[in-house]
């Protein structure tokens, strides 16, 4: 478990007070839950950005409203379209016996040896849904991907659990694959074609 995570309940919700409040370096947030009503907060943006760091956003984060203990997930990150920096963020306070679903990142581990024979890797999926207690979320789903060979598919089917969640995906669904090389030529060479009228018999463009 890492360090508390300190939140502030927010008495003004007005934009010029949010607005001041980031000037400030804090970050407001809301806080809901199935056993408590919406509360408006805000959070040190250099504390939770220390979080961020260290569980990647995923996990159960023990944290304190004012005095008040509770056991949150991060549900929803909101950035500024331009500046990239946190504006909002969506904490879900959750009950350590109750599952939840949740969106956990997919890092692909290794260099495939499909890559190394000139093959291309192809990512289709870089998150996953799944079912667990907030104690067993894990921060990432890692897959070592360091035998695939060209023309390769990893799908959702691979992942092994150990019990420790459910996943809410197909098992057909296609997480990774390698493309061949020559397969990679023929989609590259029909990208640059551009699309023409079709051509009569003689050559000539027909007329609609």
């Amino acid at each position: 478990m890492i360090s508390l995570l300190q939140l502030h309940l927010r008495t003004d919700q007005g934009r010029s007070y949010v607005k001041q409040m980031r000037k400030q370096g804090r970050i407001p947030a809301i806080v809901y839950g199935r056993e408590m009503n919406n509360q408006p907060v805000f959070v040190d943006a250099a504390e939770f950005l220390k979080q961020l760091r260290t569980t990647g956003g995923i996990g159960l984060l023990d944290a304190k409203i004012n005095d008040d203990h509770v056991r949150i997930i991060v549900r929803d990150i909101q950035k500024h379209p331009i500046r990239h920096d946190i504006i909002h963020i969506d904490f879900l306070a959750v009950d350590a016996k109750t599952e939840v679903d949740i969106h956990v990142p997919i890092h692909l581990i290794g260099e495939a040896a499909g890559v190394k024979d000139g093959g291309v890797l192809q990512q289709a999926m870089h998150q996953l849904s799944i079912r667990a207690l907030p104690s067993n979320i894990p921060p990432s789903i890692d897959i070592d991907i360091t035998n695939l060979q060209a023309g390769d598919v990893i799908t959702v089917s691979h992942i092994q659990t150990n019990g420790a969640y459910e996943i809410n995906h197909d098992p057909t669904e296609v997480i990774a694959s390698i493309l061949p090389p020559k397969q990679e030529e023929e989609i590259h060479s029909g990208e640059e074609q551009e699309p023409g009228r079709p051509e009569s018999e003689e050559g000539r463009e027909t007329t609609p």
